[in-house]
């Protein structure tokens, strides 16, 4: 049976590019254990840190692991791809592999097309990722982590004890605490608080006490009812004494929260609604998302460059030049982002400039390792 020779150079291509992905994946999954325990191990460390300086509850804790780690997936998977290819190519340079590849006329450009199924795979996966699966994973974090910061003050009043807030800077007692709202608002009695204003201690009596939540600020205050304040000791000649019939004492800074939860709300917003905004912080988080996966189709292509080494040649030379890329890949886009979203940029620039010019160090890189420019130069006029 006679097989053309079309059909045997597809036959070819196909055992090869089967060989090449299977060592792809093979190392994608090696580097992605090492650098996912190092980085996860961490962020375990950190989130636990976090959660006991919070007090937040052991049943938000593994909600708040797993929303970190999928922040930290896309990263992590984009870097070991970029690995696992420059480690491929170079184990097949090293083994006299992509010698033999070279002689039957593989080269460069079918190896990049030989891995595109897994990076494409990869690529769709980042995108799912950073599109979706992460601004709703920000999103879920900051609604567990704002609940046990609310709860974390004055929700878990205990009656007829003495208690600290605020890193000591308040006490506060109450002889009887009665929830009216499930663990949002609370009814308390015979209320005794110490505080210290202006380098003065000030003393807050008063019968009744009930903690509520402003619906339009956020912030949650003390409503004390028939009491009275001193400021100062009241063994003091220069105390002031203020009687009261009510007064809102407030115990939390909702329009500070929101501040400092300005940018997590950007980072959680879906990405259709980004699409059509006008707002430079939303074009930047729109841009950042999209440019995730992008890298990951570039970086396969400089991969495929780097790995192509001779026998001779340092083992990790190649890894230690991919890490660098990668390094000044990504805080070129983080820069980028910053720009931008101070208006230093303009949005039809934003991230894409960054991707432009690894192309373009991409393209000089392919030029010089075909001898591009040798044969310029010696090509007479």
């Amino acid at each position: 049976m006679k097989i053309s020779f079309s059909k045997a150079l597809k036959l070819q291509n196909n055992i090869l590019a089967k060989y090449l992905m299977r060592q792809v994946l093979m190392f994608l999954a090696a580097v992605f254990i090492v650098i996912g325990l190092v980085v996860f191990g961490n962020q375990l460390v950190l989130v636990i840190k976090e959660s006991m300086q919070q007090n937040i509850p052991v049943a938000d804790l593994m909600s708040i692991i797993g929303f970190k780690m999928v922040r930290d997936v896309p990263l992590i998977i984009s870097l070991s791809l970029f690995l696992a290819i420059i480690l491929a190519v170079s184990k097949s340079y090293k083994d006299s592999e992509a010698i033999v590849m070279n002689s039957l006329g593989v080269g460069d450009k079918h190896f990049m097309v030989f891995i595109q199924p897994v990076t494409i795979f990869i690529f769709i996966f980042i995108l799912f990722l950073t599109t979706i699966a992460i601004p709703w994973s920000k999103e879920q974090r900051s609604i567990i982590m704002d609940r046990s910061e609310n709860a974390s003050e004055f929700s878990f009043i205990k009656e007829g004890e003495f208690q600290e807030f605020k890193n000591g800077e308040l006490v506060f007692y109450a002889s009887k605490v009665k929830s009216i709202d499930g663990e949002s608002d609370q009814d308390m009695e015979d209320i005794f608080i110490y505080a210290m204003a202006d380098n003065e201690p000030v003393i807050t009596l008063a019968t009744q006490a009930q903690k509520y939540t402003n619906s339009s600020t956020k912030s949650v205050y003390l409503r004390l009812k028939d009491g009275t304040r001193y400021h100062g000791f009241p063994t003091e000649a220069n105390k002031k004494i203020l009687n009261f019939d009510q007064y809102d004492l407030q115990i939390i800074d909702g329009s500070k929260q929101q501040k400092d939860s300005a940018i997590t709300k950007t980072e959680s917003k879906p990405t259709f609604d980004l699409l059509f905004s006008s707002d430079v912080k939303e074009i930047a988080e729109w841009q950042w998302r999209l440019s995730q996966p992008i890298s990951v189709l570039i970086l396969s292509i400089f991969g495929i460059l780097l790995g192509k080494a001779s026998p001779r040649g340092g083992k990790n030379l190649g890894v230690l030049v991919g890490v660098l890329v990668f390094i000044i890949y990504n805080n070129a886009l983080l820069v980028a982002k910053s720009s931008l979203e101070r208006g230093e940029l303009l949005p039809i620039v934003g991230l894409w400039w960054v991707h432009l010019l690894v192309l373009l160090v991409i393209a000089v890189f392919y030029a010089y390792r075909h001898g591009k420019f040798t044969r310029l130069i010696d090509k007479p006029f």
